[in-house]
């Protein structure tokens, strides 16, 4: 019995990686496809997958091939011409195209089929923002339709559990790829809008544009844009887009972004409700104290002009009136008195009976005063008062003054 070799995983890689590179035609080979999974490195190298209807080949061009090798922007969808070299890639025991050029061959079929089917929706007016719903700030039980075994469903249970662990998530377990996805999707949307949830997350994770297809079917995004039940898109990654994304009432970049769109944060909620009850109170105790303040101004002002406190006011301000009129009739009255004072002390200066009582005598004529001695002619009978009585007499002669200074 012959003894067989056993050869390692090394050396069975390097045996088929020296098969591919001692094979003349696969050193320079020329590939038309579509391009799917597209990613641009940030070391420059670009990786993505050539497709067809029925294969798929992986592809990478270097860095150093670019700026000859690629004159334009390569997009995901792309109908390109790919020359290259086929080899392997010995540590994974993988063999890809390791691209030196590329052209393009036109648009790729399904890019092509998403632009037109985009455009015709578009123009019937599915994607205008008038028909777009509200999603509900605050919701209890949250629709999804993806797949049961997928991560997308596990995201967005683990953050709504996080944000509120009170909201119900109920699953519809969908095909999210395949042929029979797109019924499986529509089935899926209808019997949760018909169950009644509040809001519905239809999505799935990422992948290349045929893994996302049935997200692109005219079917799926007519069964989005019926759905009575507000509608959040979240297929693939943040950079994937699909039909439905523009018929959905809002479109998440994430099936972990859509959960956080869709289940409000209840601990934020908790303290919202908490800032506004101590603002509520704050403006309470605020009122509360103007209004108590108002309060004591009034009753202030009611004792203030209360008929009894007028009544004591009036009564207050007559008895002042009464005691400055008073002092102010004490004070003429002083005033008059003095006056009178003077005006008898100067009445008594001038009385003839002070001037009597001195010495001197009063001489009347008819009952007239004598002031001058023309006034008399010899034989007129006179009055002669004096201190102590009057006597009567007749004028003998009359003898008249000369004044002034003789010779």
């Amino acid at each position: 019995m012959m003894k067989q070799n056993i050869y390692s995983v090394k050396q069975i890689n390097s045996y088929i990686k020296n098969m591919f590179a001692q094979d003349y035609l696969l050193k320079k080979v020329q590939v038309k496809g579509e391009v799917s999974n597209c990613k641009y490195h940030s070391s420059g190298h670009i990786y993505f997958t050539l497709k067809d209807e029925t294969a798929a080949l992986r592809c990478i061009m270097f860095v150093s091939n670019r700026k000859n090798g690629l004159k334009f922007k390569m997009q995901e969808g792309d109908g390109v011409v790919v020359t290259g070299s086929l080899q392997v890639y010995e540590r994974d025991g993988t063999y890809q195209l390791y691209a030196a050029k590329i052209v393009s061959d036109g648009g790729g079929n399904l890019y092509q089929r998403f632009e037109e089917l985009k455009k015709e929706l578009e123009e019937m007016g599915m994607f205008a923002p008038e028909y777009k719903q509200a999603i509900p700030k605050y919701v209890s039980k949250v629709g999804v339709v993806t797949s049961p075994t997928g991560a997308a469903i596990q995201d967005i249970c683990n953050i709504t559990a996080r944000r509120n662990p009170y909201v119900q998530v109920i699953l519809y377990p969908a095909l999210v790829q395949g042929e029979s996805a797109a019924a499986s999707i529509i089935k899926g949307i209808r019997t949760l809008d018909a169950f009644g949830v509040d809001v519905m997350i239809v999505g799935r994770g990422g992948g290349s544009i045929e893994d996302l297809w049935a997200f692109n079917k005219e079917e799926v995004a007519r069964a989005v844009f019926e759905c009575e039940t507000p509608v959040i898109s979240a297929v693939g990654h943040e950079t994937d887009t699909t039909i439905i994304d523009y018929v959905a009432d809002l479109r998440a970049p994430t099936p972990s972004a859509a959960a956080e769109l869709a289940v409000y944060d209840l601990a934020a909620l908790q303290t919202e409700l908490a800032a506004k009850k101590q603002k509520l109170n704050r403006c309470m105790e605020g009122k509360l104290q103007l209004l108590k303040e108002r309060f004591l101004q009034y009753q202030t002002k009611f004792r203030l002009f209360s008929p009894v406190q007028q009544i004591n006011m009036k009564r207050k301000r007559a008895g002042d009136l009464q005691e400055d009129l008073e002092r102010a009739m004490r004070e003429r009255i002083q005033e008059k008195r003095h006056r009178l004072q003077l005006l008898a002390n100067g009445l008594e200066n001038a009385s003839p009976v002070k001037k009597i009582s001195q010495g001197y005598g009063w001489v009347e004529k008819n009952a007239l005063p004598v002031k001058d001695v023309s006034q008399l002619k010899q034989g007129d009978r006179l009055s002669i008062y004096l201190k102590t009585g009057r006597i009567g007499a007749e004028v003998t002669d009359v003898e008249i003054a000369v004044s002034g200074n003789s010779g």
